[in-house]
């Protein structure tokens, strides 16, 4: 029985006027880079997560430069109309979707790599830069910039996301990798937050207050980021292993033995499948351990083999070796085309995802109890993990329109959330808070905590205009 779903599991709607005057104010100022065009509104309506009835924002503007983006704010402050930054639109929780309506700042045009500084081991770009292009910019230089959540995301996004991905469990989030920001506030105020210097104790620490604000608080126009010498070698490898429990209790030894892997992925069985039908490869079908070492060679070569040790003691086998760089590629690029790989699997369907993280230590108990009741509940879905920090992404299959499906994936997620808030973990190792798990922060941070966050919203944002309807209600 496919029954209206509750409203507690959609987005509140609360569409603010935008008046004509504003409208026309923009196009003025912006002429064609201004489009109130259908297809172009929805397609800045819309992201990778499973809300799909939110209507679209009222204009777009293609901002090219930080004084596009302040007046564009300025204008939008007169009428106290929402501003909603957007990058390449590979958000997950319905961060740029337009829930009281407003006008979308486009600065995918804004993709410049304005310096790099190889002696100082920093960069620093404007938002519309992908994280590809960084490392294309960086790598004559002999560095390369290490955060990788999978999707060729802007940096703005990633630094308004807080994200993080595969090499985290080596090189941290973004958290640690933005020294410097300059931002648009909400009244169209340029800032500039931090400097190239590697640490600092001048006053409130704004660049952290950004990294992680999901344009609640301002719009990134610039950001300068920590780069890291490229490693003399790298090597990956893969390891099947007869069950998730083995592959689990295998990571928590490599990390607990302090051994520095950069990465640390797991792919169960089934995600396996459906990577090896997209990406046309012949993965063993077994519950998957992929890695990857840095270093000199010998200590690539030290740190693989004690790993290999370590797995063998789990049931490990069919270790495998990618030394060479189209190998690794090949590996890398089946495991970040594993969500696409899961949706194709189930034409029509869209992921409600999540992504927890727990102290590694709770892994094997979050992790193993989560598989069960997903198991247990018949509904697809696929399972993948950054498993060397204790973050992990369950991927629930849907009919979006399908409530009863809708009902249970988001069943399994509560459940799921509450686990590992109970083991002391976090609601979102990376994908951030936005539309999805605003219930979620509450029950993580505590009244107090989320009260204080709408305090410093309220102060820097009096009119809510910056993403409203994101992380907290107003």
């Amino acid at each position: 029985m496919n029954t209206p779903l509750p409203s507690h599991l959609l987005p509140e709607i609360h569409q603010r006027e935008v008046p004509v005057a504003l409208i026309d104010a923009l196009k003025a100022r912006f002429g064609d880079r201004c489009s109130t065009a259908l297809a172009v509104r929805e397609q800045h309506g819309r992201d990778e997560s499973a809300f799909t009835t939110v209507p679209p924002p009222s204009a777009v503007v293609f901002a090219e430069s930080t004084q596009d983006v302040a007046d564009a704010v300025k204008l939008a402050a007169q009428h106290r109309v929402p501003v909603i930054p957007f990058g390449v639109g590979s958000s997950l929780e319905g961060h740029l979707l337009a829930v009281q309506g407003g006008i979308s700042i486009d600065v995918s045009r804004m993709a410049q790599v304005l310096s790099v500084n190889a002696e100082d081991l920093t960069v620093t770009v404007q938002p519309g830069v992908t994280r590809k292009a960084v490392n294309e910019a960086v790598k004559s230089e002999g560095l390369f910039f290490p955060i990788d959540p999978g999707a060729d995301a802007s940096i703005g996004g990633m630094a308004a996301t807080r994200a993080s991905g595969t090499n985290a469990v080596r090189y941290g989030t973004m958290r640690e990798n933005v020294l410097a920001l300059e931002v648009v506030t909400a009244q169209g105020e340029v800032i500039r937050t931090g400097t190239r210097a590697k640490k600092s104790s001048a006053g409130y620490d704004l660049t952290r207050l950004m990294v992680g604000s999901e344009g609640t608080l301002g719009v990134i126009t610039e950001v300068t980021l920590k780069l890291y010498p490229l490693p003399e070698a790298v090597s990956a490898a893969t390891c099947s292993f007869p069950s998730i429990e083995a592959a689990v209790r295998t990571t928590i030894q490599v990390i607990q033995m302090g051994i520095p892997i950069a990465r640390c992925e797991l792919i169960d069985a089934g995600t396996i499948r459906m990577v090896n039908a997209h990406s046309k490869l012949g993965l063993r079908e077994e519950t998957m351990l992929l890695m990857e070492f840095h270093g000199s060679p010998a200590s690539v070569q030290e740190q693989a083999e004690t790993v290999q040790a370590i797995a063998d003691e789990f049931g490990g086998q069919a270790f495998a070796w990618a030394t060479t760089p189209e190998d690794r590629t090949r590996l890398w690029t089946a495991r970040h085309n594993a969500y696409f790989a899961a949706v194709q699997s189930k034409p029509g369907c869209r992921a409600i995802s999540t992504d927890t993280c727990v102290p590694i230590s709770r892994l094997a108990d979050c992790l193993l109890d989560s598989v069960a009741e997903a198991d247990a509940s018949g509904l697809p879905y696929f399972l993948v993990g950054h498993v060397g920090d204790g973050n992990f992404h369950f991927g629930y299959l849907i009919d979006p329109d399908n409530a009863d499906e809708r009902r249970l994936a988001e069943d399994l997620n509560h459940k799921l959330v509450a686990r590992a808030l109970s083991l002391e973990g976090t609601c979102t190792g990376e994908h951030g808070v936005g539309l999805h798990k605003m219930d979620f922060l509450r029950h993580e941070a505590g009244d107090g905590a989320v009260q204080m966050m709408r305090t410093i919203k309220r102060a820097l944002d009096p009119d809510n205009i910056m993403n409203p309807g994101k992380i907290f209600a107003w």
